[in-house]
Order: C-alpha cells, then sequence, then structure tokens
C-alpha cells in the first residue's frame, strides 16, 4: 500500500504543478523616465500561431510580482496563470511607477490624485503592445487590458487613449474620474466593469478615494454612470439580461449579479459585475485573501473566480480591422 500511496502522492503533486506550468520570465522596455518592467507569462507547450495577449495591471502600491502571485501578498489575479496554461494566451503583468507617495501606480486620468507618477503609461502600455507582437508572438487582433483599482483607473485611460488597438477592456474596482485629464470617451470598445458595493477604498456611488491611511488620490463618479456611459458609446439597449450568480457560501454576506448589454459575445457588449456587500478585493473562488486584508478592505466575494470572467468576456472578441501603428 506505500507505494501506491507515494505513486499517488505523486500523481497528485505533479498535477498540482502542472496547474501552474506557465513560464514566467521578467523583460524591460526603456521609456523616457527609465527602465520599465514587466512579467511575461506564456503557457507550458505553446502550440504555432499567434496568440491573445491579455495585460494585466496592478493597483497602487501593487507590483507584477504580485499579480503573478511572487510576492508576500496573496493576489487573486494570479488566476490568470492557470487561464494562460489552459487557453492557451500570453499574459503580461507590467509594473507601474513610483509616484510622490513611494508608491507604483498609475498616471490614470485623475486630475486630482496628486500621488499618482508624472509618467507616460499610455506610451508604455503602447510599446508593450508593439513588443509583445513583434517578440513575443502576440495577435494584434486580440489583445485585451484589465487592471484593479488604480489598474482599473488606468484601463479607464486606455479604453479612451487605445481603444483602437484593444479588442476589449475591464476595469475591478475603479471608477472614472470626477476632475479628468482625459478627453471623453469617443471610440466604442467592449468594457467589463465589477465593483463592490461596499468597496471601503472606491465607493460605490462616488466621492473621494482612499482611507485614513491613503490620501491624495482625488475622486470619482459613481459606478453606475460609468456603465451608462460607455453602454450609450457602444450604442447598446438600454435594458441588460441580468443572471445571479450561484451562491456557494451561506456564510457569506456577499452576492453576485451579472448584467450584460448585448447578446453576441463575439461583438459589441457592456458587462456590469455587481457585488452586493463586496469590498476593494477581487472576487475569487480559489484565491482567498486572509482576514486582517477583508478588516481593512471589505468582504471578498467567493461567488465567482474573476479572472476567468474576464476572459470569458474577452475570449471571442477580436478588433474587426487591423490596429493602428503605435502612437
Amino acid at each position: 500500500m506505500k507505494p501506491l500511496r507515494l505513486l499517488a502522492s505523486t500523481l497528485l503533486a505533479t498535477a498540482a504543478f502542472a496547474a501552474h506550468a506557465a513560464t514566467i520570465t521578467p523583460g524591460v522596455i526603456e521609456r523616457p523616465e527609465g527602465k520599465r518592467l514587466f512579467l511575461l507569462a506564456q503557457p507550458p507547450q505553446r502550440p504555432d500561431g499567434k496568440l491573445p495577449l491579455v495585460i494585466i495591471l496592478h493597483g497602487h502600491g501593487g507590483s507584477a510580482n504580485m499579480v503573478f502571485g511572487r510576492a508576500s501578498i496573496a493576489d487573486p489575479a494570479a488566476g490568470w496563470l492557470d487561464i494562460a496554461d489552459r487557453e492557451p494566451l500570453l499574459a503580461i503583468a507590467p509594473d507601474g511607477w513610483k509616484g510622490s507617495d513611494d508608491k507604483r501606480g498609475w498616471n490614470d486620468c485623475r486630475a486630482d490624485a496628486t500621488t499618482n507618477p508624472p509618467t507616460d503609461d499610455i506610451g508604455f502600455l503602447s510599446a508593450l503592445i508593439d513588443k509583445a507582437v513583434a517578440d513575443f508572438g502576440a495577435d494584434p487582433a486580440r489583445v485585451y487590458i484589465v487592471g484593479m483599482s488604480n489598474g482599473g483607473g488606468m484601463v479607464y485611460r486606455a479604453a479612451i487613449e487605445l481603444a483602437p488597438r484593444l479588442a476589449a477592456a475591464a476595469a475591478l474596482s475603479a471608477l472614472m474620474p470626477a476632475h479628468s485629464l482625459c478627453a471623453a470617451p469617443s471610440h466604442p470598445i467592449p468594457m467589463l466593469i465589477a465593483h463592490g458595493t461596499a468597496d471601503k477604498v472606491v465607493p460605490y456611488a462616488g466621492g473621494e478615494v482612499g482611507h485614513w491611511m491613503l490620501k491624495g488620490r482625488g475622486q470619482v463618479v459613481g459606478v453606475e454612470h460609468a456603465v451608462k456611459l460607455w453602454r450609450e458609446l457602444d450604442g447598446l439597449p438600454a435594458a441588460p439580461v441580468a443572471t445571479v450568480l450561484r451562491h456557494r457560501d451561506p456564510s457569506d454576506d456577499t452576492s453576485a449579479t451579472r448584467y450584460v448589454w448585448g447578446g453576441d459575445p463575439a461583438r459589441m457588449q457592456v458587462e456590469f459585475l455587481k457585488i452586493e456587500h463586496g469590498g476593494h478585493i477581487e472576487p475569487s473562488i480559489a484565491h482567498r485573501m486572509s482576514r486582517i486584508w477583508t478588516m481593512l478592505l471589505g468582504a471578498q466575494n467567493g461567488d465567482v473566480e474573476f479572472s476567468d470572467e474576464a476572459w470569458s468576456f474577452f475570449k471571442n472578441k477580436r478588433l474587426a480591422a487591423a490596429p493602428p501603428a503605435a502612437r
């Protein structure tokens, strides 16, 4: 029996290893402000042909290492490594630049976010797409971007200024600025927005971003304003299809409802994932945050794996025409 148990343990260990077998390599791009770093995750067995690319933007104070589960703080965004294995796809997690508070972040559209870095992050993301297409075999018609918190704010900016190069975008726990550096959105793009109604950092109804430990982050408008703005820009009807997701844990006070405008997953859509009683934490089934983080940031929903939700929204969407050259 002992050899059989050993064999079973070995098989289980091998299966667990295979489930997280994406190859992660560091990369660098020279920009006017200096060297910009990123991590690239590739499937362990790459098929022939070009692969879709997902760019994942960390939140304020985060890092690429955190996104891919290489930091002391677990991040549910590490679910993208599982997706990179099974689809397959390319996933890139770039590092933001340090702002005046010495924390890494992104120069999103908030004119009153005084601790944002002054960098040209749209130029950086555009150069990152160019490099992924030229050097890593990314499909220029299947480039997607997703971000959490300040990373989600940068997604909104990318959806405004890089929309012709993006097949779809997703912003989590992030809202559009009340005082904006950016022009109004003008180019239709499929958009997924997810937000918790009890977010302690980026309030669902809008207002001041931050908490007692986080100042200088500006003001935002409410999430329902952002959903309506993108739905109208995308020319979609007012009535969504609503689906209440299966509740997995009776002790969990949160719940999730998916609202979708646009019936064809290969065409223009807007999705709003509303997390009732959810906090400033990515929903996840497999990647659970510790109690100290839920005390600081609010409850984590466990009814949906957000990375899977975002990939389901992204995967059938493609640019109809060849994207323009880099700026």
